[in-house]
């Protein structure tokens, strides 16, 4: 998923008003922050096979250290243990490992069957929803809605609504969402590694989306 994994963070907002939405941002897309650094590397691999699922042309061949469900727990807790020291309330610690661990949870709803549960001799686990665009867009679009949906009230809470860089922001995520089944697939592997690190720019973007409207 991609809109899905965003709509976790703006949902957990809710629960943390007072925490910058880059905390939940970051926590609930870290294991696909780390990825593409891995498949530059060459420590995990992936293949670009075109009609590999309706939904994207990408084989997940090994990525047990980013995807696995044990480790996703292990980045979770190292994940707080940065949040804690950059100021962030030890309250919200079980939530962000949750959040982290959510990711593992919406990729085995969406993928094939490629999901480990550890690294090494592990299952792969994956219910295939990727196989059906129509099927996709239904079901993490209703994530994405709703995700948007509680944000937006738990601003409203507070007495405040969210600002254009937040709209543009679900605007270009939205875009991006919905073409992806139709775009070209990408030229090497190594170019799709690059390319994925664009993500990074998510999370200090839902940061300065989140911010109070200075008086």
């Amino acid at each position: 998923m991609f809109v899905g994994h965003l709509a976790v963070g703006l949902a957990a907002k809710h629960r943390a008003p007072a925490v910058s939405l880059g905390w939940f941002i970051a926590a609930v897309t870290l294991l696909d922050l780390i990825w593409p650094i891995l498949v530059i590397l060459g420590v995990e691999t992936v293949s670009i096979v075109p009609g590999a699922t309706a939904f994207t042309p990408l084989i997940f061949d090994s990525y047990p250290w980013t995807h696995s469900l044990v480790m996703s727990v292990v980045w979770g807790l190292v994940f707080v243990a940065i949040a804690r020291w950059r100021g962030v309330p030890t309250s919200i610690a079980p939530l962000l490992v949750m959040l982290v661990v959510s990711h593992w949870v919406l990729d085995f709803i969406s993928h094939a069957p490629d999901m480990p549960l550890w690294p090494g001799n592990s299952p792969r686990l994956g219910l295939g929803l990727w196989n059906s665009i129509p099927l996709t867009l239904l079901i993490e679009g209703a994530i994405w809605l709703a995700g948007i949906a509680i944000y937006v009230r738990t601003k409203a809470a507070r007495g405040e609504r969210p600002r254009w860089p937040f709209w543009s922001l679900i605007g270009l995520c939205t875009v991006m969402w919905i073409t992806s089944p139709y775009q070209s697939p990408p030229p090497s592997v190594r170019a799709l590694g690059w390319f994925a690190l664009i993500g990074w720019i998510v999370v200090p973007w839902a940061a300065w989306a989140d911010r109070p409207r200075r008086s």
